[in-house]
């Protein structure tokens, strides 16, 4: 993961989601790039996506959930993290992607896949839960690298 970001490259603001569940697995989707500039890349991340233009942070929280899952909130609530890396986009191009990730606590539910685009069905593979320990032990790429410290930093269940 490149931390420091060149200030050369344009900026893409992005929306992510740690829905996390009772048991403190976090839903992970599971991209697999075949064709393309990300052609023979796979890895597997949070749901969310980049902010449209003139669209607010919470903004592209709210519909990138529905987008990717079917769920609704009026409110994703205070920003939990913040993670700035450079990478390149799947239309080829390198950003410096300002990533906010939102929390949302939810039992297991049925995924919906309704709102997806064409993009997404081509490439989004599969979604699981992943324990903390899932995250550490896996080989697999993860998106962020440092998830499972996000996930153990969350605020706890009590309320």
């Amino acid at each position: 993961m490149n931390h420091a970001a060149p200030a050369d490259l344009p900026d893409r603001p992005t929306s992510r989601w740690l829905i996390v569940d009772g048991q403190g697995r976090v839903l992970l989707f599971r991209f697999d790039y075949a064709d393309g500039p990300l052609a023979g890349t796979g890895f597997w991340a949070t749901p969310g996506g980049g902010c449209d233009p003139g669209e607010t942070y919470a903004d592209a929280a709210r519909r990138e959930l529905f987008e990717e899952t079917g769920l609704v909130v009026t409110d994703p609530g205070p920003e939990v993290a913040q993670r700035i890396e450079c990478f390149r986009l799947p239309d080829g191009r390198m950003a410096r992607v300002d990533q906010r990730f939102f929390l949302l606590r939810s039992d297991d539910f049925d995924l919906s896949s309704q709102g997806w685009t064409e993009e997404e069905r081509g490439v989004l593979a599969e979604h699981r839960w992943w324990s903390v320990a899932d995250i550490r032990a896996s080989a697999e790429t993860i998106w962020p690298d440092d998830l499972a410290e996000i996930v153990e930093s969350l605020p706890s269940l009590a309320h």
